[in-house]
């Protein structure tokens, strides 16, 4: 069996092609399955992609993501599955999945973790909601031979127009990457986030609980990301986000949280800020929004918030009361081994190919 892999950005390089298919590779090779994986975008063009300005290198990127993209379709008979994650193009029509659909007729994996079909930008890419052909998603679910959805919700939008729908959740590698527990002995517990620029903005709900708080209790804040919110907090950390360290820095906070809007946008969020604290042993406190309710066991392993009072109520019973962290604590890390790992989804991944 010889498969392709088609994603957005280069290798070992992009959170949602390394949670999703990416760390799935060594047992590809365990199965004697041969693979070959192909970026849209160079790794020079990612480094500057989702930065202000730079728009002549980036408009040079993707016209060389197409040209490479367009070679490409010549080496499609020698595939037995396509497997593309997100989109085969970042702008424009199907085109190659349609080449490699319909002219080489190969069974294609569509492979998305986010509500994708809905009209959305990022500020510094505003341009690329004209471009995008956002409608591309359920054609491209129609001509596929199987789509691995990211949640229900997901999964309820594809099986409008495929019947052959499976759920993979994104998935830490709890033996070799998030394979460190917090053990909370601290009388002075942190708070953290993590996430990119795009989802910076949902800090705002639990903004004014986070005030109060400082008001009440010794505690920091932390953000872990690519960009700093610079948060008006009387005591507040801001660590970079970095592949080689963004795990570990989980440790750094005994508190994850992860407020969402409960809107179409946030409903096809695959849950994976609560996964990363809870791999690592730190209760999640989330909003009640999608996927984070099948996460989370609220009162068990995390805390599920309806309001803003309840924010406050669940973030005061962790800061203050270190048993709490490590009771919820162990069982988030039991959650996350038994249903949200490498090792727990790795023969649904490779079922995938059958």
């Amino acid at each position: 069996m010889k498969i392709l892999f088609l994603a957005p950005y280069p290798g070992n390089e992009a959170p949602s092609q390394r949670y999703r298919l990416e760390h799935y590779f060594s047992y590809l090779e365990e199965q004697g399955i041969s693979y070959a994986y192909k970026p849209f975008l160079s790794l020079s063009t990612w480094r500057i992609f989702f930065r202000p300005g730079n728009y002549f290198r980036k408009v040079v990127g993707l016209l060389g993501g197409f040209a490479r993209r367009a070679l490409l379709m010549l080496t499609i008979p020698g595939y037995d599955y396509v497997y593309i994650h997100r989109e085969a193009s970042p702008a424009g029509p199907p085109i190659f999945v349609w080449v490699i659909a319909k002219l080489f007729r190969k069974r294609i994996i569509y492979d998305f973790d986010d509500a994708i079909w809905i009209p959305s930008s990022s500020q510094y890419n505003k341009i690329a909601r004209s471009i995008k052909w956002f409608s591309k998603v359920a054609t491209i679910c129609k001509w596929s031979y199987k789509v691995s959805a990211g949640n229900d919700y997901l999964a309820a939008f594809a099986s409008k127009y495929n019947k052959n729908v499976i759920i993979v959740p994104t998935v830490v590698d709890t033996e070799l990457t998030h394979n460190k527990m917090q053990d909370h002995e601290t009388d002075h517990p942190v708070i953290g986030w993590t996430g990119s620029f795009s989802t910076l903005k949902y800090l705002d709900i639990i903004l004014p609980v986070l005030q109060r708080l400082q008001e009440k209790f010794e505690f920091t804040f932390v953000v872990i990301a690519d960009k700093d919110p610079a948060l008006p907090l009387k005591r507040y950390r801001f660590i970079p986000w970095r592949k080689e360290t963004g795990d570990t820095d989980l440790l750094s906070m005994h508190i994850g949280v992860m407020p969402l809007y409960n809107d179409e946008l946030s409903k096809g969020k695959c849950g994976f800020k609560a996964i990363q604290y809870m791999s690592m042993g730190i209760p999640a406190v989330v909003s009640p929004v999608g996927v984070n309710n099948l996460i989370v066991d609220d009162g068990i392993n995390g805390f599920i918030c309806d309001d803003l009072d309840e924010w406050e109520l669940r973030l005061t019973q962790l800061l203050t009361n270190k048993d709490l962290r490590k009771r919820l604590g162990v069982a988030a890390r039991k959650k996350i081994e038994s249903n949200y790992s490498v090792s727990a989804t790795r023969d649904k991944f490779l079922s995938l190919f059958s």
